[in-house]
């Protein structure tokens, strides 16, 4: 199930459901821990003897954000109950503190008693072993803590603070399915503290006049201890909730900024840019990890889940932050990949968000027991892509200098180094999906512009032999990528090679969207005609002949395959495949007439939106419906980059015909 509104501080992240239920709490690292599990919890209304969970069908919703905001605004309406509730969810944005006001309308010319039940499924650290939730009279409110981990709950409406009943007890034992089954009938038991696997839920009760308006506030605070969390809920009522809830939209507005000019663009595309943007960042922990996505519903697939940094992920999302403007947050990136690098200069599968190495399937063993490594080569060598980027955009040399030698030189060193000795090519390893090993041709793009990367600076900082062997390694590679993995019969490039110990070239010519890198990362011209004939047969043999259309990932993709239908649906439809050919015709357009095409992707891209802005990773080819995980945090850094070619062309296109109308006057 999709996550529609993501809301987050870099500490705090909470997702919701499509049916606006709060389904992953991650503290105190984003996408770890979970402390729900991805289990739900609940949010309900009674009112003249009628109760409704938020997931019930009779509440009518609408989902979004206030506009260039981490601020959620959701509309439900429920005839049967004659209500109306507009809700607005954040976390602040500089204190764990998730928030939400609760505006209730009675649409009845009667005055009513209604009653808010706020319920929370803890599993603390991950797990539903040993919590604990008790009820506060100093307050009024609720803790659960296991450890360091202390979550509070409360409440207030107009000046009364604190919730007027509980309801404290077990759940997933005992055939107890939890509280909230309780507050179904209107009433709370008021059990003061339960231990083990349990749930707590609280309610505010209030008087709604006749056709009248009222407005109530629910918190939720989290620490490593009692007094943090005492402190945030004293703090609060100190302040009044409304408070937090301006400063964070102010804030977000603040930040949300752009340093190309895409005002001619069409204004929903511009939106979804900018909530892109914003999407992005929820995504990213302060440390640096940037998560691949925290929908946790992928967990009843694999068994395993998003919540990881890929390095890979993580360098194209910050190339597209920096793009954007954004510094202090692509530097945390920086400093956080710093710490994962090896001795021998590379980065392994994947991290998680506290910088420990993350679950993987790659083997450290070769098929004939011989050791290899593990690796997918693309991630080590981007960050070096992205880091240079960086530097361009800010010439941040004090920045630079602590990570010159771990980094740059180390993994330089590696790229240069790691090499199959018959064709100069990158050696094998994984490659981007993670499927299968070999030399790829994303791979052997990704090392050619880590080893450009790595001349550049090495030359910038005053060491030339050492560029000159970066610059070598990287002429050779990109030399050889033309000779071995160009096909002349097929007029293309191909996916993949494996080469023997005798030097003999295996291929693999299948259809990959992929291959898009060699021009991506710079090692060829998006207009070369290698390049041209390439993409051309990607573009006719991946796109979804649906209505839904979109570019698959490769022929016959079996991940979340829909249809066998090969001929027609290739795969798939992946909303960053797609957008890759959106970059792909912006950067050959040479009038603006040729950027048709990539911003009717663009337009595409918008529409496979949910209403909230979020982007999955793949789409159904038939009902367009998303698939996988959503958001992608990939997703919405594609569309950012596709956005900031098209709006760069667009704008060189404008100034130049600006420049010959000046001549002719």
């Amino acid at each position: 199930m999709p996550r529609d509104l993501p809301i987050g501080n870099g500490n705090l992240m909470i997702n919701f459901d499509q049916e606006y239920n709060i389904r992953d709490v991650y503290y105190p690292h984003v996408g770890q821990d979970n402390q729900t599990v991805g289990d739900v919890s609940f949010f309900g209304v009674w009112c003249d003897g009628k109760f409704a969970w938020i997931g019930n069908p009779s509440w009518i919703k609408t989902m979004d954000y206030d506009d260039d905001s981490l601020v959620t605004r959701v509309v439900a309406r429920s005839p049967s109950m004659g209500l109306d509730m507009t809700i607005s969810d954040l976390v602040d944005f500089d204190r764990d503190l998730f928030l939400r006001r609760v505006e209730l309308k009675n649409l009845k010319p009667a005055a009513r008693s209604v009653r808010l039940y706020i319920h929370f499924d803890p599993h603390l650290c991950g797990n539903n072993i040993g919590d604990t939730i008790f009820y506060d009279p100093e307050f009024n409110g609720l803790v659960a803590y296991k450890g360091q981990r202390y979550v509070l709950m409360n409440g207030s409406i107009d000046d009364q603070f604190g919730f007027q009943s509980f309801a404290i007890g077990a759940k997933e034992r005992d055939g107890f399915q939890g509280t909230w089954r309780d507050a179904e009938d209107g009433n709370l038991q008021q059990n003061a503290i339960a231990q083990g696997s349990v749930d707590a839920t609280g309610m505010i009760e209030y008087k709604l006049q006749p056709s009248a308006t009222q407005t109530a506030w629910i918190w939720w605070a989290f620490g490593k201890g009692y007094r943090e969390v005492s402190s945030l809920d004293a703090m609060v009522r100190e302040r009044g909730p409304a408070s937090f809830l301006q400063r964070t939209r102010d804030y977000w507005r603040l930040w949300v900024k752009n340093d190309i000019d895409t005002s001619r663009l069409p204004q929903n595309i511009q939106r979804l840019y900018r909530r892109s943007l914003l999407i992005i960042r929820t995504h990213i922990d302060n440390n640096g990890a940037v998560i691949a996505a925290t929908d946790s519903d992928i967990v009843q697939f694999g068994k395993d889940t998003y919540t990881y940094m890929w390095p890979r992920d993580g360098a194209i999302v910050t190339v597209a932050l920096l793009q954007a403007g954004y510094a202090e947050i692509t530097r945390r990136f920086f400093q956080f990949c710093s710490k994962l690098v090896t001795a021998e200069g590379f980065v392994l599968h994947k991290y998680n968000p506290d910088g420990s190495v993350g679950s993987s399937w790659h083997p450290w063993m070769s098929p004939d027991g011989k050791r290899q490594l593990p690796i997918q080569e693309d991630e080590t060598a981007l960050i070096l892509w992205a880091l240079w980027t960086h530097f361009e955009k800010f010439h941040d040399v004090e920045f630079i200098k602590p990570l010159y030698k771990p980094m740059v030189k180390t993994i330089g060193d590696f790229l240069a180094r790691y090499r199959e000795p018959h064709t100069r090519l990158p050696a094998a390893s994984y490659d981007l999906w993670e499927e299968r090993r070999g030399i790829s041709a994303f791979t052997v793009a990704a090392v050619w512009a880590g080893l450009t990367a790595a001349a550049r600076f090495t030359d910038a900082f005053g060491e030339p032999s050492v560029a000159e062997k970066y610059r070598r390694a990287a002429a050779e590679i990109r030399e050889a990528t033309e000779r071995v993995m160009f096909d002349a019969k097929l007029g293309r490039f191909v996916r993949m090679v494996n080469v023997s110990r005798e030097g003999e070239v295996a291929f693999d010519t299948t259809i990959d969207s992929s291959i898009a890198g060699l021009w991506i990362f710079g090692m060829f011209e998006a207009g070369d005609p290698k390049i041209v004939s390439t993409m051309e047969q990607v573009v006719s043999r991946l796109t979804v002949k649906t209505p839904i259309g979109g570019i698959a990932r490769y022929e016959n993709d079996y991940y979340f395959q829909v249809s066998k239908d090969l001929p027609n649906v290739a795969g798939n439809p992946w909303i960053l495949c797609t957008l890759s050919c959106a970059l792909w015709f912006a950067r050959r357009a040479q009038t603006p007439d040729d950027l048709k095409k990539a911003i009717e992707i663009l337009q595409w891209a918008t529409e496979r939106a949910l209403p909230s802005g979020v982007l999955p990773e793949q789409v159904d080819p038939y009902t367009g419906k998303p698939l996988s995980v959503a958001p992608l945090t990939w997703s919405h850094a594609s569309f950012v980059l596709a956005v900031h070619q098209v709006a760069e062309r667009l704008n060189t296109f404008a100034a130049r015909e600006q420049a010959a109308q000046e001549v002719r006057v």
